[in-house]
């Protein structure tokens, strides 16, 4: 057995290099895992776990600008499984959607030749998960079907639209940015365009903002000040031509911590805003020495923002917590809340900038939101990772930043006293959430521990310097060196230095410092050393130093080769080794060549001054080794004859001198001197060819050819076998046949032939030709092309060398800066990711077959058969081919150990392997619904516990040590909490506030929140010549006189009622929550299709029982197949712990697994009574998810949850034991588990 398997097979691959200015934006990091990265026109797909590229995709012709990986947000069945989309576009208006794992482009779309601005999947993935939103410059937004490429609608703007972002928490909102300001669009659909043209919003340039003139060391309280001055940057009318000189708003995106915030970043600021008020809550400035911003990214799971600094600087900040901490004593709780302060808690050190390299984006992992990957202009990607660390207390007060804390809960529930968690699994494992006055204790939690963030670099990729590149690949694979061979091809760089990589992974084995200006030439001399030359810049008599070195690959030792000379003589032209690697010739421009001698680096002569230019010259493969070797084993075996031994010994002897002489390379042989005769032709000037012999240290002149009338200067030869081949500076190729003694001179019309190849292998006669446009494959044998390559035609790169690196594969450098290995076609395709040889395993379920994916995932949920879990797929019953087998296997293999070690705790509970595994998988909906429905189920089975009478609908009292949804999840929060920030956001509005327009809404949210007494004052303040302030004054004398009388109340709910219908639906709705009767005013605002506000205002107003009616019937409204938002009916159904009907709800969607995953919870938790009903459906429910379960090849789960099952699964039971008795059962189609399954509405 050889302990070092060799793959001889090389996969097509690319090697690259520096970026283009346009690929800056294209980068983005998908919920699948992975990063895309546009590299010139093609695009890399690197895993930031183990850091390498595993996929190169090449199919357009322009810079690549933007790149976007599809949303996970849907659930994977069978029919719809996990799978590798990415759409990326480029700068002639191309959008390609990829099927990654193969390589091969969904579908190609194409409107108009300008770069792509912005494009976005949806996000909402109920109704299809296939759509593309795209800026097609200038001014139009266009909706594309991502998988068949077709157009769903188009519309224009009357400005240029830079870019956009989805609302995260509403579908049907999106924001422009433009060159002027803001376009709001309330009205998006995938079904039809928007209607209007939006409401425009113009952007006041910040420029004028105190912050940026106030003294850099101002005290506390000034910048507090400066701050609060910051008044309104948004207004509704076109500011005049002073005040905006230039709109130099870098970026916009919605916060998706908490709705209805946005932010706008500027190269010294970033603003958030809030959109009720269109307001300025909170400011984060840099102060005049700070590095400037040029990217921000908010995060979902805690309210914090990721910022890019021009440094390359990553900085993380997270939003301050307005509970005072306990040192603090708070005299004025009106003083409390100035403005959202967003403090700096880590960041990352800082990259040297310079002319060529500097940061282009960041992009941050979507489910953990705590690793960062920087790109940098020169090709590098570093690979960051927040780590939280506990630290003592006295720390926070010498930063004069209130504590940050780590959260109680592990996936969603608390720990156990001695169970296993991993802290830095994401960010909220590890902060805890924010903290609002009046609902948290302000003190730490028991458990609780007050953490610091570092970041750590944890990977780095490096792509090849700046082009122009030599390329030379090692001596090609043999039957001698097959137990060692490696594919390692030098590639020699502008700066000096020389990259060897291995192309069977495609990463860098090693880089050497060799030269001190470029690099002209490689030549290797055995497997693992190899000559290379450099020639520096000419001085003014046209003389330079010219530097030779010998480099041995496994110390990494160097030395010039040719000792102290190269200064100030003619530069190298070409170096040359012989076939069996014994001798070397250096052509020079001005100066007659040079013979060394490779294994004693001596040279064996300097040609005479008078010996002629040589323009070509190339070794001849024929050589008188084998002869010699006969007669030195002839020798040997005489004089072992004569020496007296015994036979067994003799024999011995001989077999060894044998194997001593079997390998004509080996250092053995050099050192008993035996020096076989070689050749090497050349040409001059006039196209004559020479013929010279070299035997030890004799070198003889041979035959003279005469010049080919119909051949130019003669520019390259190559030599093989019995073909040796002539290109000429004009382009004719010419070959001879030296057996026949035929010619034959073939015109290309290319041009200057640069480089000839033959390629590697025996008795393959097919040849590489390098021209100033490209390349061609001839094969010599037949005299015919076989492929070419050419600029502008095929590709929009230059090719500046070539080489073959296996017998059927080329290797071409080109000067977009990259290094391709392509089939011998020359056509540049993607290779099939699960083809690939990666080092070190990955963990990435989305290469395995769909079925394998959900058998994995399957495997990793529920393993009831046996008490404890196991990391091994040949535990369990799994009928499946070995090679499927062996790939799952793979997977759960790279998994971390920390990972296994949760995974195989007893006490990780059903809930947090749930979250867990989603989160694993990065899977979108099923990460969202088990955060909601760990919540709410415990929260539920807390509160039935000691009275179990809490109706359903209703949420339970909150116990102090119960936490809390954070407030990113919005509406599905628990009333009390929603309640609170509601309060919160108001007063902030109020401190904030900067114009009559923004205290009426202010007024009008303090009446809907029931704060009477703030809103009075804030409607007293109308000054008298404003034209609402009679009005106002008789609004505040109402608000205060109103008493629960009977008559006054039927008057007041009278006018309301007319109100609403002559179309003032929000002063309606106000007057009915003045009067308590806030109920109907939600059913009004339902009616009218104010679904939104209704929620918000049944959350912040009604009592448990009345705002569950009305959610109830706003997930009836979601429901609906106009509206066909069930995923997030769900979620508020969850939030209302009616857990029956979500079981219906998932089962009638046919997510079986999750219905069965999501009943079993509930009845461990007892929160589902057992009637009838529920029976009904944990029978069914149970019994499909056996059905899944047998049709992925799991057998014992689907035994075990059909046993279950019930009545219901006895039938099943039956079967699956009637298939155990024949053996291996055929998987059902999926039409069959349709059919069987009962209709269950």
């Amino acid at each position: 057995m050889i302990p070092y398997t060799v793959n001889i097979k090389l996969a097509a691959r690319t090697l690259t290099g520096t970026l283009n200015l346009q690929n800056k934006t294209a980068v983005d990091w998908g919920w699948q895992g992975l990063i895309a990265q546009g590299c010139h026109s093609s695009i890399l797909i690197i895993d930031p776990k183990t850091s390498q590229t595993i996929q190169v995709l090449e199919r357009h012709k322009a810079t690549v600008v933007k790149v976007k990986w599809s949303r996970e947000n849907y659930h994977h069945s069978l029919s719809s499984p996990y799978s590798l989309r990415l759409a990326s576009a480029d700068a002639a208006g191309k959008i390609i959607v990829w099927d990654v794992v193969s390589g091969m482009a969904h579908c190609e779309i194409q409107e108009h030749t300008k770069p792509i601005q912005d494009m976005d999947w949806l996000w909402a993935q109920d109704a299809s998960r296939d759509l593309l939103l795209a800026v097609h410059p200038p001014n139009y937004i266009v909706l594309w079907n991502g998988d068949t490429g077709t157009k769903l609608w188009k519309k224009s703007y009357a400005e240029n639209i830079l870019s956009f972002s989805f609302d995260p928490f509403e579908p049907s909102n999106l924001a422009l940015l433009t060159s002027e300001g803001i376009v709001f669009i309330t009205d998006f659909s995938h079904s039809k365009p928007p209607g209007s043209g939006g409401k425009k919003v113009y952007i006041a340039s910040p420029h004028s903002s105190p912050a940026h003139n106030k003294p850099a060391a101002a005290q506390p309280t000034g910048a507090k000040k400066a701050l609060n001055k910051v008044k309104v940057l948004i207004t509704n009318e076109k500011p005049t031509a002073e005040a905006v000189t230039l709109n130099d708003c870098l970026q916009l995106s919605y916060l998706p911590s908490k709705r209805n915030h946005m932010l706008l970043l500027y190269p010294r600021e970033i603003l958030i805003l809030d959109l009720e008020l269109s307001q300025t809550v909170g400011v984060v400035a840099i102060e005049r020495s700070g590095v400037p911003f040029i990217q921000v990214i908010p995060c979902a799971q805690r309210d914090a923002l990721y910022c890019l600094h021009e440094n390359g600087c990553i900085t993380l900040r997270v939003c301050r917590s307005t509970t005072p901490s306990p040192n603090e004593t708070v005299i004025d709780p009106e003083q409390n809340v100035q403005e959202l302060v967003y403090d700096l808690r880590s960041q990352c050190d800082a990259i040297r900038v310079t002319k060529t390299v500097r940061p282009y984006r960041v992009v941050i992992c979507p489910v953990n939101e705590n690793s960062a990957a920087l790109v940098v202009s020169d090709g590098r990607v570093m690979l960051w990772e927040l780590k939280a660390h506990a630290s003592k207390s006295s720390s926070s007060l010498s930063s004069g930043l209130p504590p940050l804390y780590s959260p109680v809960n592990f996936c969603g529930t608390p720990l156990h006293q001695n169970q296993k968690c991993i802290p830095d699994l994401s960010l909220n494992t590890m902060i805890g959430h924010s903290l609002i006055s009046g609902v948290d204790s302000p003190r730490p939690v028991a458990g609780q521990q007050e953490i610091h963030m570092k970041f750590l670099l944890t990977g780095l990729l490096s792509g090849l310097p700046l082009p122009p590149f030599s390329l030379r690949m090692c001596p090609p694979l043999t039957t001698k060196n097959i137990n060692h061979y490696q594919p390692l091809l030098a590639v020699g760089t502008s700066n000096g230095s020389v990259l060897v990589y291995n192309l069977t992974s495609g990463l860098l084995h090693k880089e050497l410092s060799v030269h001190s200006c470029e690099v002209r030439g490689i030549e290797w001399v055995s497997l693992t050393s190899f000559l290379s030359f450099a020639t520096s810049v000419p001085n003014n008599l046209g003389l330079v130093r010219n530097e030779l070195q010998h480099v041995d690959l496994r110390t990494g030792r160097c030395f010039a080769f040719r000792g102290e000379r190269g200064n100030d003589e003619p530069a190298i032209e070409m170096i040359k080794v012989s076939h069996l690697k014994q001798y070397l010739v250096v052509v020079f421009r001005d100066k007659p060549l040079e013979l060394w001698d490779v294994r004693t680096g001596t040279l064996l002569r300097e040609m005479a001054k008078n010996f002629p230019t040589v323009t070509a010259l190339e070794w001849s493969p024929s050589h008188n080794l084998k002869s010699l070797k006969k007669k030195q084993l002839a020798a040997r075996e005489a004089m072992a004859r004569q020496t007296t031994l015994a036979d067994a010994e003799q024999s011995s002897v001989e077999s060894s001198v044998i194997s001593l002489l079997q390998d004509a390379e080996s250092k053995s042989e050099m050192s008993q001197g035996i020096s076989a005769r070689e050749h090497f032709v050349f040409t001059d000037t006039d196209g004559q060819v020479y013929h010279i012999t070299v035997e030890g240290n004799t070198v003889k002149d041979g035959a003279r050819i005469p010049p080919d009338g119909s051949m130019g200067s003669i520019a390259c030869i190559a030599w093989k076998g019995d073909t040796l081949v002539l290109g000429d500076v004009d382009g004719n190729l010419n070959f001879w046949d030296l057996k026949a003694r035929l010619s034959r001179a073939v015109p290309t019309h290319r041009g200057w032939v640069k480089k000839i190849r033959f390629a590697p292998g025996k008795g393959n006669q097919k040849l590489l030709v390098m021209y100033t446009d490209g390349a061609e494959v001839w094969d010599t044998k037949e005299v015919q092309m076989v492929s070419s390559i050419r600029v502008g035609r095929n590709v929009n790169y230059r090719i500046l060398d070539i080489d073959w690196c296996t017998s059927d594969k080329v290797v071409l450098a080109s000067d977009d800066g990259c290094v391709r290995v392509l089939e011998m076609a020359m056509k540049s395709a993607s290779y099939r990711m699960d083809e690939q040889d990666l080092t070190g395993e990955v963990w990435f379920p989305y290469l395995l077959l769909p079925r394998a994916a959900l058998t994995l995932k399957a495997f990793l949920l529920l393993q009831p058969w046996s008490d404890t879990f196991t990391m091994d797929i040949t535990h369990v019953d799994y009928k499946e081919k070995d090679e499927i087998k062996g790939l799952i296997q793979e997977q759960l293999n790279s998994l971390s150990n920390d990972i296994k070690s949760v995974l195989q705790d007893p006490n990780l509970n059903l809930l947090q392997r749930c979250l867990l595994v989603s989160r694993l998988f990065g899977d979108e909906s099923d990460l969202q619904f088990w955060t909601v429905a760990a919540h709410y189920i415990q929260s539920f089975a807390q509160s039935c516990q000691p009275n179990r009478s809490v109706p359903e609908g209703q949420t339970p009292a909150e116990g102090p040590q119960s936490s809390h949804l954070d407030i990113c999840h919005d509406i599905l929060c628990e009333n009390s909490f929603f309640q609170r920030f509601q309060l919160e956001r108001v007063r902030l509005q109020e401190v904030k506030r900067s114009s009559y327009e923004h205290t009426k809404k202010c007024a009008d949210q303090l009446l809907l929140l029931g704060q009477t007494d703030r809103a009075v004052q804030l409607l007293l303040e109308t000054s008298a010549d404003n034209s609402s302030y009679y009005c106002d004054s008789l609004k505040a004398c109402l608000v205060t006189t109103i008493t629960s009388s009977g008559p006054s109340q039927s008057t007041i709910k009278l006018v309301a009622t007319n109100m609403i219908a002559n179309g003032k639906l929000a002063e309606g709705v106000q007057l009915l929550c003045l009067i308590d009767k806030a109920a109907d005013a939600c059913r009004y605002l339902q009616t009218y299709g104010e679904w939104n506000r209704a929620a918000w205002l049944a959350k912040v107003r009604l009592s448990p029982a009345e705002s569950s009616d009305v959610l109830k019937r706003w997930a009836e409204h979601l429901c609906s197949p106009q509206v066909n938002q069930k995923s997030k009916a769900i979620l508020v159904l969850l939030s209302l712990g009616c857990f029956h009907k979500v079981g219906e709800m998932l089962h009638s969607m046919r997510y079986f697994d999750r219905t069965a995953l999501f009943i079993e919870a509930c009845l461990k938790y007892g929160v589902m009574k057992t009637n009838d009903d529920v029976n009904k459906l944990i029978g069914a429910a149970f019994v499909d998810y056996a059905k899944l379960l047998r049709s992925i090849g799991l057998k014992q789960g689907a035994v075990l949850w059909a046993s279950r099952a019930g009545e219901a699964g006895k039938e099943l039971l039956d079967e699956l034991s009637q298939k155990e008795s024949m053996g291996l059962e055929p998987s059902p189609s999926e039409e069959e588990v349709d059919n069987s399954l009962g209709n269950v509405e």
